[in-house]
Order: C-alpha cells, then sequence, then structure tokens
C-alpha cells in the first residue's frame, strides 16, 4: 500500500520509543496522525545493537506506564530482543497508525499555504505538522585521529555484534561509557586481550543498599535535573545490566586481565597514544561514585528506612601496573592490536528536514521538543527536558508534553469567529 496523496494532521517520523509514545499520546488526544518507520517497529534494538546488549535500566523502570514486561523479572535486564517484541505489542495494544518499510527523503515547508510536503520512498504526504522521532543514535561518530592506511580492522560499537566478528589479536576499544565498558569486558571474557581508552565518565552503582541506581536517582531528584551540569558535556556513564547487573569498576576489570590507557589522542601509522589523564579520569569517577553512595545513606538516615547496610560497596582495588605507570604510547602492531572498536557515540542526522529548526552546528534548537520552527517537532533527544529523557520511561513523558503542544494548537486554528448578532435600536419620539 502507497501513501501518496495522503493528507495528514501530525507525521511522525520513525517508530521506535519515541514514535510509539507519540502516537500513543496523540491517540488519546484524537489527534488524526500517521507514523512511518523505514524498517521494523524498534528496528535499532533487533539489529543496531551487539548480540547480547540487555536494557541498562531493570525491568520495573525501563518500560512506558501501560504495559509491563510479563516474563522478565521486575529488577531484571531485559534482551535487545525482548525491547523490541515490547514496542511491538505496546503499539498493538493501542492500534497505532505504524506503517514499516517506508523512508521519509524530505520534509519541507509549504510556501503561501499552511503545513509541510513530505517526500517518501512511497510518494507524497501532506501534513500540518511533523515530529521528528528519530532520537540520537543517527549516525555513528569516529574521530578524525582514526588511523588510515593501516591493518587493522576498525568498526563502530554500531557494527559490532560479537567477539566473533573481530580477526584473532589483541582489541583497543575507544571509550569506556556504556556500550565501550561492555563490549571491552564481553572481548575480555571470551579471551581476547583488551586495551580500553577511559576518558572522563560518570560511575554510579549498578546497586546500593538493596535498592537500583535507578530507584536511587529517582528519589533524590537526579532524574529531574533539567539541563546538564557545565563542563560535563562530554562525560559518559558507565553502567551496565549485563550478566544481570553489576557496577564497573575499571580496577576490577584490570584483575581480570584487561589494560587500561586514557583518553586516545593521536595515531601515527600503528603507533597510538594517549593522553596522561587515566588516574584522573578514575578518580573523578570514584568521586561520583561515592557522592551517590553519600547521598543514599544521608537519604536513608535523614527518612529513618530500614534497607541493609552495604560496607563492601566502599571497598577499593588496588591500583593495578597500568594505572601507577600509564601507558602514553602504544605500537599496536608489537602489542598484537588487530582490530580497534570505536565506542564514541553518535551525532544527529537531520539532513532529510529541510526546515529552519537547527543551530550553526546541526543542532536542533527546540525548547522541551517544540522546535523553533513552528509546527516541527522533535522527541527522544538526550536532556530533551531533563536527564531522564535518556530512559525509555523519559521519552514517554517527553511525548506527553509534545503532544499536548499540538493538541493545543490545535484548539487555536480551530477557533471560529462568532457569527455577529444583528442589533437594532429603538427611537421613542
Amino acid at each position: 500500500m502507497t501513501v501518496e496523496t495522503i493528507k495528514i494532521d501530525t507525521l511522525v517520523v520513525g517508530a521506535g520509543q519515541a514514535g510509539v509514545a507519540m502516537s500513543e499520546h496523540l491517540s488519546k488526544l484524537g489527534v488524526p496522525h500517521l507514523v512511518l518507520e523505514r524498517s521494523r517497529i524498534a528496528e535499532r534494538w533487533r539489529t543496531g545493537r551487539w548480540d547480547s546488549l540487555v536494557a541498562n535500566g531493570p525491568a520495573w523502570h525501563d518500560r512506558f506506564p501501560g504495559l509491563e514486561f510479563d516474563d522478565v523479572c521486575p529488577d531484571g535486564f531485559a534482551p535487545k530482543e525482548r525491547v523490541a517484541d515490547y514496542f511491538e505489542a505496546y503499539a498493538r495494544k493501542f492500534n497505532a497508525p505504524i506503517r514499516t518499510g517506508v523512508d521519509v527523503t524530505r520534509v519541507e515547508r509549504n510556501v503561501a499555504r499552511p503545513g509541510f510536503t513530505v517526500h517518501t520512498s512511497e510518494g507524497v504526504i501532506e501534513a500540518n505538522r511533523v515530529v521528528a522521532a528519530t532520537g540520537p543514535f543517527q549516525k555513528p561518530v569516529i574521530p578524525a585521529i582514526a588511523p588510515k592506511d593501516v591493518p587493522l580492522h576498525q568498526i563502530h560499537s554500531a557494527d559490532y555484534r560479537n567477539p566473533g566478528q573481530l580477526p584473532e589479536g589483541a582489541v583497543l576499544v575507544v571509550g569506556a561509557g556504556s556500550s565501550g565498558v561492555q563490549i571491552a569486558d564481553e572481548l575480555q571474557r571470551s579471551g581476547k586481550q583488551v586495551y580500553l581508552s577511559v576518558g572522563a565518565h560518570d560511575r554510579p552503582p549498578r546497586a546500593y543498599r538493596n535498592r537500583d541506581f535507578c530507584w536511587w536517582l529517582g528519589v533524590l531528584g537526579e532524574w529531574d535535573q533539567a539541563a546538564m551540569k557545565p563542563g560535563r558535556e562530554h562525560v559518559t556513564i558507565a553502567v551496565s545490566g549485563a550478566q544481570g547487573g553489576k557496577t564497573i569498576d575499571f580496577r576490577e576489570l584490570t584483575q581480570q586481565g584487561m589494560t587500561l590507557v586514557g583518553l586516545t589522542q593521536a595515531f601515527n601509522g600503528t603507533v597510538a597514544s594517549f593522553q596522561p589523564n587515566l588516574v584522573e579520569n578514575l578518580a573523578r569517577g570514584d568521586e561520583n561514585y561515592l557522592a551517590l553512595l553519600d547521598a543514599a545513606d544521608a537519604y536513608i538516615e535523614r527518612n529513618g528506612l530500614d534497607l541493609p547496610l552495604e560496607p563492601q560497596a566502599r571497598r577499593v582495588f588496588p591500583d593495578p601496573d597500568c594505572v601507577t605507570n600509564p601507558i602514553l604510547e602504544l605500537d599496536l602492531a608489537k602489542a598484537g592490536v588487530t582490530s580497534i572498536i570505536w565506542a564514541t557515540g553518535f551525532a544527529v542526522d537531520y539532513r532529510w528536514l529541510n526546515v529552519d529548526a537547527f543551530d550553526a552546528n546541526g543542532k536542533p534548537q527546540h525548547q522541551r521538543g517544540v522546535s523553533s520552527e513552528a509546527g516541527i517537532y522533535f522527541l527522544g533527544l538526550p536532556w530533551q527536558s531533563r536527564r531522564g529523557s535518556s530512559f525509555i520511561w523519559g521519552v514517554w513523558h517527553d511525548a506527553k508534553h509534545v503532544a499536548d503542544h499540538i493538541a493545543t494548537q490545535r484548539k487555536y486554528l480551530d477557533y471560529r469567529e462568532a457569527t455577529p448578532v444583528a442589533r437594532t435600536s429603538t427611537v421613542s419620539a
């Protein structure tokens, strides 16, 4: 079935978690809409992640309010395929008007008439409003420093699936956020020698005193932070739900045989150089970790909660040799490194959205998803309204705000001037 000549009030582009949430709220508000997805619902969860990935938050937390995981323990971590199935089931719950296999190639504002013309792989759609619900993981970023013309197998974390796809030999993983550290750990457990390049990071406990860190961030009000703290723009978060969930401790990883290095700085052929900031990066991660433990202890005492003590949470592993004598330069060939995995994040790609809604750097200009270009909305962005926007439940709440804004605009446009009442006057003699 084609979508040619369709006219719709609101068009939602993308049927991942953001698009499904958006459709639910628009449906509840009676807003006619259509969701287009170029692949399948929640396709990134199925094929855009490594095989062993699980959700980073427990099942009681990483879900929408209207549906629970019926086959995952509330404190467990849903596998990626199960997460994708969850969103498909959620969309069926309210019969979401989603059309898959349709690629949106260009959106442009109409001239001298309201709305937008949307070009797709199946024709043209006229829409009064467009919601870009394609999320932040659109374009894998590999830094310009990546070595060229060298005999190294290099892939982005988006293309990593399992250890078996890599050639024999050691691996350098660049980036120690959630993706990088989980991939590095899996490779190390598979028997590979791993070098992990560690930059600035936050390192929350997976759980503390019988509560997951997601719960702690909630009761401590951390999810509601409206903006990232200055200077923290490039700080990643190292947390994992793998193997039932565990706290990431970089020193503990070295006891498994992993070698830590500082932030990757440059390459000269197969010789990699690293910044001398490993000790500093680990110390700041420790500070972040201990600060959350302190805040949790204070909250427990202040509220008289009966939660078990956990003194072992403050245990500090000894510094390994790679920390006390940091490696600043490594000849990858001599070290047997045959692969580099770039866990260096993603950039947005809105080339299909030909509207005036972006700053000089190509980033969306918006207020809680409401764009600077009237009729254009964004959904699924980190820090869209608060810190929690990056999580599944957070995007659901952001979608509600955007949907409410659309409904309000529709009410204004539905305004009709009242018919004037004929007035007569009586003149007395």
